[in-house]
């Protein structure tokens, strides 16, 4: 038999480029790896060197990825339970709504010292942590934004593979999945965002009189800024940005455009294609193809080969092959399924409750006035960054979605500044305002604008943008002035954009409110009366009734005002602006 041989093909650069990616890739891995086994050591010593600086951010990028591709799996499996089973739907969503709305800190504990009691000499435990805390600020709206995807899949698709015969898994991978492609896209680039916002707490974080640190970019700030060292901040923000715009340009980008091919229309804008330097790049290599002549190669030699020995296996073969289709395509295996998954996560949420219960049994009256004060005050910070966030992301978002040129050039600018993680500049800002005598009480809704702004703005610039040319026209044909033009047609049409952004902004504000009201920098402790404040100090006193306490009340704020005020506002918002009546 003639040994294989891989088709010629002379490389090119971009064959070489390919190569030097993979080899840093697995150098990463096998780097990164070594930190999993090594020995497990509070307060980590963290090396300020610049030299030091491209192993904490690979680190810190490591561990973004890692939580990245856990939420992604969690998102497909979420939502195809959700919107495949009516009973799971009812009670997943209600519990989605609830564990985004918990800050970080509030399972910041129950991660840390539960992984750490499992692997207590290695260093397992505490990175395990810090991916699934990172996890927890990413996988929601993945989640989401696959569950809607599907059930908004038009009817007539799933007739044609049911026609076609088509098992559940085929649709799953050759229609639902493609068909959420761009929105997992677009969303996974805020999920990274978002996993960014609590870095430096989730490498660099105390848990009563312990000290838990991880070499990454988020410890390497936090201890620059512990020790007033402006220049080793100033490294550690050029790294980050340097890392963000890297993963844009390397990852999402072209991501963004080889996700066209799956739209389910062919409408868009009229304006250029999005195009990528980075993939027009990587289609001219000539080894992936050679690599898939060769593939195809060995396939049929290996059927050959083989084609002996599958007689003696035909009539075991089916059944072995039947069983797991039988499992997912059978309606009573699959209700066997999703019922246990439903009871299993009702024990989870009842021993949950239970815990929790016992806990808040702990807390006096005394407790809970100043847990309710301190609720007051966060409240009408996080209120007042809502309103300060619109006054310049609505006429902001306006002028850039009207204008596709804009669009096209502020775009990529003002996506890398909103991944960039808001509380690494939280110090820095509250040094510059003391410095011009405004107290962190004021300081803390700036802090909490940085938080949220960008939620309005994105969902102002989808909005204004989605705007129907024939809408446009109308107005120019009937030459309304450019004031009119905004109160009839661009304010209304960004309503219920608007609206949605105020929700997700208004949750970055309650998350933001952790960091903002608790402040270390310049080896100096910040904080100011608030819930968030309040939920810090009990995490680094290790006071676990009050912590559960401060974590209930924001969770419970968060979910009621939700339901009562932001959702009858959308519904509003459709039915008054909407285009279709």
């Amino acid at each position: 038999m003639k040994p294989l041989r891989l088709p010629s093909a002379r490389p090119g650069l971009a064959d070489v480029a390919i190569l030097c990616l993979l080899g840093g890739v697995i150098a990463t891995v096998v780097a990164f790896a070594r930190e999993f086994e090594a020995p497990f050591a509070q307060a980590v010593r963290i090396d300020l060197r610049p030299a030091a600086l491209p192993r904490y951010t690979l680190y810190s990028l490591s561990r973004g990825v890692l939580a990245l591709v856990i939420s992604y799996l969690f998102a497909l499996g979420f939502g195809w339970a959700a919107a495949k089973s009516r009973a799971a739907e009812r009670l997943l969503l209600p519990l989605l709504d609830i564990l985004q709305s918990i800050p970080v800190l509030g399972f910041l504990p129950g991660l840390v010292l539960g992984l750490m009691s499992l692997f207590p000499t290695r260093n397992v435990g505490l990175e395990l942590a810090a991916i699934l805390m990172i996890f927890t600020a990413q996988a929601w709206n993945l989640a989401l934004s696959f569950y809607n995807s599907l059930k908004a899949l038009p009817p007539q698709l799933r007739d044609a593979c049911k026609v076609a015969g088509w098992p559940p898994g085929r649709t799953f991978r050759q229609l639902e999945v493609p068909a959420a492609a761009q929105g997992l896209v677009w969303n996974g680039m805020l999920s990274m965002a978002g996993g960014w916002f609590f870095l430096m707490v989730n490498e660099a974080f105390r848990l009563g009189n312990r000290d838990y640190r991880l070499p990454g970019i988020g410890s390497y700030m936090s201890v620059a800024l512990d020790q007033g060292n402006l220049r080793a901040a100033g490294l550690a923000i050029t790294a980050m940005v340097v890392m963000i715009v890297c993963v844009d340009q390397l990852l999402w980008r072209p991501l963004v455009v080889w996700v066209e091919k799956f739209r389910l229309d062919e409408s868009g804008d009229g304006g250029p294609a999005p195009s990528s330097w980075v993939l027009e790049f990587l289609r001219r290599a000539r080894l992936p193809r050679g690599a898939a002549v060769f593939q195809r190669r060995a396939y049929r030699r290996a059927r050959r080969a083989a084609r002996p020995l599958e007689r003696p296996f035909r009539a075991v073969g089916p059944i072995i092959l039947r069983g797991p289709r039988f499992a997912f395509e059978h309606p009573v295996p699959r209700m066997v399924g999703v019922g246990l998954a439903i009871v299993a996560v009702a024990a989870a949420a009842a021993l949950g409750a239970w815990r929790l219960w016992l806990l808040l049994a702990q807390l006096g009256w005394a407790e809970w006035a100043k847990l309710v004060s301190s609720a007051a005050l966060t409240f009408a910070r996080v209120m007042g960054a809502v309103i300060l966030s619109t006054a310049w992301a609505l006429p902001a978002g306006v002028v850039i979605g009207r204008s596709p040129r804009i669009a096209r050039a502020l775009q990529p600018v003002i996506q890398v500044v909103a991944s960039f993680p808001a509380p690494m500049l939280f110090p820095l800002v509250i040094l510059l305002f003391e410095r011009i005598s405004i107290g962190l009480g004021l300081g803390a809704v700036a802090l909490m604008v940085l938080a949220g702004q960008w939620y309005i703005l994105f969902n102002v610039i989808s909005a204004v943008a989605a705007i129907p040319q024939q809408l446009k026209d109308a107005t120019a044909a009937f030459r309304l002035p450019r004031w009119r033009r905004w109160r009839a047609l661009y304010l209304p049409a960004a309503a219920p954009a608007l609206v949605m952004g105020w929700v997700t902004a208004a949750g970055g504000a309650w998350n933001g409110s952790i960091v903002a009201e608790y402040i270390e920098a310049g080896g100096a402790l910040r904080t100011t009366k608030g819930l968030g404040s309040l939920i810090s100090e009990a995490t680094a006193d290790a006071n676990f009734p009050l912590l559960a306490g401060g974590i209930a009340l924001m969770s419970l704020i968060v979910v009621g005002w939700n339901r009562i005020v932001w959702r009858s506002l959308m519904e509003w918002a459709r039915t008054r602006f909407g285009y279709a009546q």
